[in-house]
């Protein structure tokens, strides 16, 4: 984010509004907001809000570096000792940093326009600056640091001694070059904290624990088998302690958890809205539940948007200027990409299309509201009531497109065409594949309806591409080339079409690396605080 003063931001907003931005240059899709304080204390904070090329990474692979939100690469040569301490401390507000940053780099820890510059504020630019040139490029030496960043070889010096008293940074080997001194090479410490990424689906619960480096130290993939928005959150939590346990650290190692969730995150109601997949998910005080159960900040993000900044930074996504990434599952969503900075909308509700109307209103064989219900009737009116009460959001209407562009979508297709036995839409696509002329006809249903809201997002985002994702993603072989079909005869714009190549895990990565965007500055912090208190 930008640097300026935090402010209380409005329903759906990504901006956390308990915590002044902090230092940027954060990895991999770090996401959204959420940046602590210079003297963050980093417990007891209330829910935040945020919404956030190569396959996922398995256990113990790490989520990299990349560039930060706006494409940037590793620091700037900031701080060059060119007329004393003061040119070392100039503002480095604009200076490249690694790692992705929607909002722009922020600057570093306690550098903030409105305070009068100090030596103390100084050394602390100075560490954070060589702290993220070794996160960004790797392990460097003192003399390659000072060429790098222009800093004197005995700042340089000074700089490292500190970060290793406070554990952010440890010697990771010598360099022992053909000619001249052996070089003790310097790498930051990972284990100085760690994150917490969870991915709330309808159908399952997925949590990994990352330490600073990105690198994945435990993960849990379980059935969602929450039958109340109670029983949900405490599966959270359980997964979650769970994960931590694997991953063998205790509960107060993780500094941040960033908790991907159908549905819009309403800062000044602090509830989810619009999350109908989950019954009773909008009720107010189920995330203070979680961060209770897991002693740590949060912060909530909407998962088609997180989604969408890991596959930006990761995937598919990589280096278009307008991107569009449509989860497709239970549900539809869609996170939107446009010049490196995520569109969240003025209520952070931008890529709610499953509440897009279908021409001619309800669509044929869909009996579904936003929920996916198939049989409306009673039953639907029971379960909309049922949702209110619990604090939903549904604003249900016949004819919009996650009626007819979701999972359960398929399903009734397949069944309205004859296709016998299948009851997922894993099924139905697999009985295309073996040739079943009732499942072909479903899925090409379904392509010329996702054709549709292709057509309407072209015609309103002119995006370079489209990426399709979630769970039916996985089927592009049956759908790319019908939707492209479909969508040549709708509409002149023609946008690329591709296949996520994050899959399932695109929306736990994103969480975990907007995790770590809050997480790093968190933890420099608190312990250059300590050193300095020392």
């Amino acid at each position: 984010m930008s640097s300026h003063p935090a402010a209380r931001p409005g329903p759906g907003s990504d901006q956390r509004s308990d915590r002044a931005p902090g230092p940027g240059g954060q990895p991999v899709a770090d996401g959204a907001s959420g940046h602590p304080s210079a003297k963050g204390s980093g417990r007891g904070a209330r829910t935040g809000s945020a919404t956030g090329s190569r396959p996922a990474p398995d256990a113990g692979e790490a989520l990299g570096s990349g560039a930060d939100e706006d494409g940037h690469g590793g620091p700037g040569r900031d701080g060059r000792e060119q007329d004393g301490p003061e040119r070392e401390g100039r503002d480095r507000a604009g200076r490249e940093q690694g790692g992705l940053d929607l909002g722009g780099p922020d600057p570093a820890p306690g550098s903030g326009a409105e305070q009068p510059w100090s030596r103390q504020r100084l050394r602390s630019n100075n560490e954070w600056m060589l702290l993220e040139r070794l996160r960004t490029t790797g392990a460097a030496s003192r003399a390659q640091l000072a060429r790098d960043t222009g800093l004197s070889k005995p700042t340089v010096s000074a700089a490292l001694a500190t970060l290793e008293q406070a554990g952010l940074a440890r010697e990771a080997g010598l360099l022992a070059p053909g000619r001249g001194r052996v070089a003790v090479l310097y790498e930051p410490d990972p284990t100085a904290g760690y994150v917490l990424g969870v991915d709330i689906g309808r159908g399952r619960l997925r949590v990994a624990v990352a330490d600073l480096a990105g690198e994945i130290t435990a993960r849990r993939d379980v059935p969602n088998l929450g039958r109340s928005a109670g029983a949900v959150a405490d599966a959270v939590i359980a997964e979650s302690r769970a994960a931590i346990g694997e991953a063998g650290i205790g509960p107060g190692a993780v500094v941040h958890a960033a908790i991907g969730t159908p549905g819009v995150w309403d800062e000044t109601e602090q509830r989810v809205r619009y999350a109908a997949q989950l019954p009773g998910w909008g009720r107010r005080g189920l995330f203070d539940r979680i961060r209770a159960g897991l002693d740590t900040t949060i912060s909530v993000h909407n998962d088609a948007n997180l989604a969408a900044l890991g596959e930006y930074a990761r995937g598919a996504g990589a280096g278009s200027r307008h991107f569009v990434y449509l989860l497709l599952g239970t549900g539809i969503g869609m996170g939107v990409v446009s010049g490196g900075k995520l569109q969240r909308g003025a209520h952070g509700a931008a890529g709610e299309i499953g509440f897009l109307p279908l021409p001619g209103g309800r669509p044929a064989g869909a009996g579904a509201g936003r929920d996916g219900d198939q049989g409306g009737g009673d039953q639907q009116s029971t379960d909309q009531q049922t949702t209110d009460q619990q604090g939903g959001d549904h604003d249900q209407r016949p004819g919009m497109l996650e009626s007819a562009a979701s999972a359960e979508s398929v399903v009734r297709s397949a069944k309205e065409f004859g296709v016998r036995g299948a009851s997922t839409a894993k099924q139905v696509f697999d009985a295309a594949r073996a040739g079943d002329p009732a499942a072909l006809a479903a899925v090409q249903r379904q392509a010329e309806q996702l054709a549709y809201a292709v057509a309407v997002v072209s015609s309103v985002i002119d995006p370079d591409l489209v990426v399709l994702g979630g769970g039916m993603g996985q089927s592009s072989d049956l759908l790319l080339d019908r939707v492209e079909e479909a969508l040549h005869a709708l509409t002149p714009l023609r946008p690329r079409l591709a296949p996520s190549l994050l899959g399932d895990e695109a929306v736990l990565i994103g969480a975990l690396s907007t995790a770590l965007r809050t997480a790093r500055p968190e933890v420099f912090d608190r312990r250059s605080a300590a050193v300095a208190r020392a």
